[in-house]
């Protein structure tokens, strides 16, 4: 069992807050996720989550022009400098003041912050003559704002910025001292300037205002005080003074006011988002409307356009939305949108290649693991989704709500085709499903008995009674279908064997609440989570108990804002809610509700790794120690709502409703605790996910190392591989080249053996190279095109090693579930080729057969014919042949025709 699981991508979150970035190409977006950035490649569909976190929620993230710098702010004004090819944090820096906007120059020599009412200008971080890396310089502090500074804009050549701010004024900046007297105050606006651009040729400055207006400001003279006396004189009239003066005003006329604004210069594309949803598409100069689109009821934070000004991207924090829009075909290009409240259940179809999450807010996700983007949300369910699991095969997942109904979903259309429901109305918070899909059973806290059903009839087949109070979690073992674990309140665990609906052993008396089972795949043994902190492995058959693990010194509860004692005296939450067997049965992975998830290994009863859920200051629960500057008698200074004191009347506003919390990312009066809801293992066993506060966690085991030799020798090279390639010796060159572990040598091998050699080469390949070997040819045949020579060897590996394969299905898990889909595919193809080559050649066939029937039918006719022919023929002449009289009433006819030309000439 590998342990070395890193943290690789956050799903389930798709925005937060902050601004969006797209990069230099345009084909990848970045957005803030929390304390996290993740990276949505939108070309090839793929997304990944940088593994470093901020202190407190991103407020703003920048990425240099060349796309190799990274700079991400958290709301305190930290700032953490991060390689965005290597993904590697770089520096860490704290500004000490909230930061509102941070733009790179485009010559990537220079970025600012607007922090305050003031602007500060920092050289980018790059490696100096002496080749020592140096982080953070600034050039300069601009000022002359007298209240938040709100944006910051750079001109094409970098050397010209301005900024905007709640003052109503925009002012210009140059970034050489040579050139200050450039700088000038453009007011005129009567509220908040949010943004401000230069076009193309940067003669001309827009400055969009809160309340929906647009100034287009022009460098022209400056009017003379004496418009009636004119300068005779050529040298006044050349130092007439110059100035930015408005040229034009445009006004929206919306509703609501702006919330964020984005120009494209190439293209004079101004996008402007609105308060109530709305976002709009104007021509610049000419103030033309091009669209009008919405996005919903919640604003648009934030607006950004892809270097050719094809894509769109919006982001709403309240929604947690997050749009790429194309507007010239009028289609979305990425639309994802989170769960609105907080994560119950998961679980992974049984290839690996989906997560399934099911929330509060009565919706179940369907989410791909490569790419990272939901596929399909179900929304039929009333209530909160307390359970979701997948029948054996993947095609049906099925949900338990507190709605009173458990639902089955078509995974292929994408349907609820079944919905079973009680013979009263009760609230199902846990579920089983069978192996095979044919039973499903659910449990719930109303009633003290397990309800089962058929999956083909939709009927009630039997309730289970038994326990002494409500069902608090069931789990059926993945092989053995007719085994049944159940907890309940009355601290008992019994086994039920369903077909023969009776109890397999006595109730396993438990000392404490359970609060998780989970079986082990092989239904020999149950892990049961009880709340005094111990995680107990019991045998199936016997109910013995196994093993005892005691998880209380393991897990990490941190300090709640509000908690008048310390978290080493809180009990709070020293136990763990959710357990995951492993593929092999060998570790189990815990969490609960706290900061930590443990892997455990069964055998040795110890501690493999702890991982630490989050880093977020914002969430209650995970500082172990509060900081004693910020709390008071009257409690922590962090819990005074200062919301108040906004500036801004939308922002003092709260319209969420009294203790109502759930369905609300935008409250302000809770602070969301740290907590894992749920956890699974991936049946590839390289991964497994956590559902937690900040999303859906995936840790996966590093696949990307690229030269990882094995069992390596000096005398081992790839100038040795070839040439005893070339002296025929296969299966040593097979072996020297998984040694060195160079993919293009394995491949150049791998073809070369001869198909006469390849049952010999398998039979001799010793198991160790046996997953690899599997491993290279799931991942070579997807775009091979040599498919038998492929299918043969696959054929002879898996003849020559069945035994040793079945016996470690756990080592093979991954490698086999990609030959699993190649086949799959292959059948799907083949079946498909031979449905429409045998109705080619029927249709053939039926022709051929057509044509045939009209020649024979002609052929008769003609015979026909000729039969009368022959007849008529007998009766003139009988002395004469067919021939003759032919012939001799041929002749007569042209000696007839002769003598009438003869008379004519006549």
């Amino acid at each position: 069992m590998k342990s070395d699981f890193k943290f690789s991508n956050l799903l389930g979150t798709v925005y937060r807050q902050g601004n969006l970035v797209f990069t230099s190409d345009g084909k990848k977006l970045l957005s803030p996720v929390g304390n996290r950035v993740s990276c949505f490649d939108l070309v090839s569909s793929k997304s990944f989550t940088f593994n470093y976190e901020h202190r407190k929620n991103v407020a703003r993230i920048a990425l240099n022009k060349q796309g190799t710098l990274l700079l991400s702010v958290d709301e305190d004004g930290r700032a953490i400098l991060v390689n965005f090819i290597s993904r590697i944090v770089l520096h860490h820096f704290n500004f000490k003041d909230a930061v509102n906007d941070l733009q790179f120059s485009p010559d990537g020599q220079y970025f600012a912050i607007a922090a305050g009412r003031f602007i500060q200008v920092w050289k980018t971080p790059d490696f100096t003559e002496d080749r020592q890396f140096a982080p953070f310089v600034r050039h300069r502090i601009y000022s002359g704002h007298y209240n938040d500074v709100l944006s910051v804009t750079w001109s094409n050549d970098s050397r010209f910025f301005v900024s905007t701010s709640k003052d109503m004024t925009s002012k210009i900046f140059s970034i050489s001292s040579s050139e200050k007297d450039v700088a000038m105050t453009l007011a005129g606006h009567r509220d908040y300037v949010v943004k401000a651009f230069f076009n193309e040729t940067q003669e001309i400055i827009y400055t969009v205002s809160k309340d929906g207006a647009l100034f287009q400001w022009e460098y022209t003279e400056r009017p003379n005080e004496d418009s009636d006396e004119e300068s005779e004189d050529e040298e006044d009239a050349v130092a007439k003074p110059m100035s930015w003066r408005i040229t034009a005003k445009n006004f929206f006329k919306a509703d609501s006011n702006v919330k964020c604004a984005t120009f494209h210069s190439k293209s004079n594309l101004l996008i402007v988002g609105f308060n109530n949803g709305e976002f709009r598409l104007y021509e610049l100069p000419e103030f033309n409307l091009i669209q009008s689109l919405s996005m919903g009821q919640n604003s648009v934070n934030t607006v950004n356009v892809n270097s050719t000004g094809e894509w769109l991207a919006f982001g709403s924090s309240k929604l947690g939305q997050l749009l790429v829009y194309e507007w010239q075909s009028e289609s979305y290009v990425l639309k994802q949108q989170g769960h609105f409240d907080s994560m119950n259940s998961l679980c992974y179809s049984p290839d690996g290649s989906r997560i399934v999450t099911a929330s509060d807010d009565g919706k179940i996700k369907v989410w791909d693991v490569v790419s990272g983007f939901c596929l399909v949300t179900f929304s039929e369910h009333t209530s909160s989704v307390t359970a979701v699991q997948f029948a054996k095969r993947g095609q049906v997942l099925f949900s338990a709500s507190l709605d009173g109904t458990v639902r089955a979903w078509d995974m292929i259309r994408f349907r609820n085709f079944r919905t079973f429901t009680a013979t009263e109305r009760i609230q199902f918070n846990s579920l089983a499903v069978d192996p095979s899909g044919e039973i499903v059973v659910a449990g719930s806290q109303d009633t003290f008995e397990i309800q089962i059903w058929s999956v083909q009839t939709a009927q009630l087949l039997d309730t289970l009674s038994g326990h002494e109070g409500p069902i608090s979690c069931l789990s059926f073992g993945n092989e053995n279908g007719s085994v049944l674990a159940s907890a309940s309140w009355d601290k008992t665990i019994r086994i039920w064997n369903i077909f023969g609906r009776s109890q397999q052993c006595e109730p396993i008396e438990i000392h404490s609440d359970v609060l998780s089972i989970c079986m082990r795949p092989d239904a020999k043994e149950i892990a049961v989570s009880t709340l005094d902190g111990h995680i107990s492995i019991w045998d199936v058959e016997d109910a013995k108990q196994l093993h005892l693990i005691d998880g209380k010194k393991d897990i990490l509860g941190g300090r709640f804002l509000e908690d008048r004692f310390t978290a080493k005296n809180s009990a709070r939450s020293k136990y763990f809610t959710t357990l995951a067997y492993s593929f092999d049965g060998e570790a189990l992975v815990a969490a609960g509700n706290n900061n930590s998830i443990c892997m455990y290994d069964i055998a040795n009863e110890v501690l493999l790794k702890k991982f630490i859920v989050s880093l977020n200051m914002q969430l209650n629960g995970t500082m172990a120690m509060l900081n004693s500057k910020r709390l008071t008698d009257g409690g922590s200074l962090d819990l005074i709502d200062r919301d108040g004191e906004n500036s801004d009347l939308e922002d003092r506003l709260d319209l969420s409703l009294p203790g109502s919390h759930k369905g609300d990312p935008s409250l302000r009066n809770v602070r969301p605790e740290v907590r894992v809801t749920s956890i699974s293992f991936s049946p590839t066993a390289a991964a497994f996910a956590a559902a937690s506060t900040e999303g859906l966690l995936v840790y996966s085991v590093d696949e990307t190392i690229n030269f990882d030799p094995f069992d390596l020798d000096v005398d081992i090279t790839p100038e040795a591989t070839l040439q005893t390639l070339q002296e025929k010796e296969y299966l040593t060159a097979l072996v020297m080249a998984f040694r060195l572990n160079e993919e293009y040598l394995i491949h150049k091998v791998y073809e070369t053996v001869p198909v006469k050699d390849i049952k010999l080469v398998t039979n001799d390949l010793p198991t160790v190279y046996l997953d690899r070997m599997l491993t290279f040819i799931g991942k070579l045949v997807t775009d091979s095109a040599h498919l038998e020579f492929n299918l043969i060897w696959i054929q002879n590996l898996i003849t020559s090693h069945g035994k040793y394969i079945n016996a470690h299905k756990h080592e093979f898990s991954s490698s086999l579930k990609a030959i699993q889909r190649f086949l799959a595919k292959l059948a799907k193809d083949v079946v498909a080729v031979s449905k429409k080559n045998g109705y080619l050649h029927s249709f053939l066939t039926h022709k051929v057969e057509e044509e045939e029937r009209i020649i024979e039918t002609i052929q008769e006719n003609e015979s026909d014919n000729e039969d009368e022919e022959d007849v008529s023929m007998d009766e003139d002449d009988d002395e004469e042949g067919w021939m003759g009289a032919a012939v001799k009433k041929s002749t007569d006819a042209f000696s007839e025709s002769d003598d009438d030309m003869e008379d004519e000439s006549d």
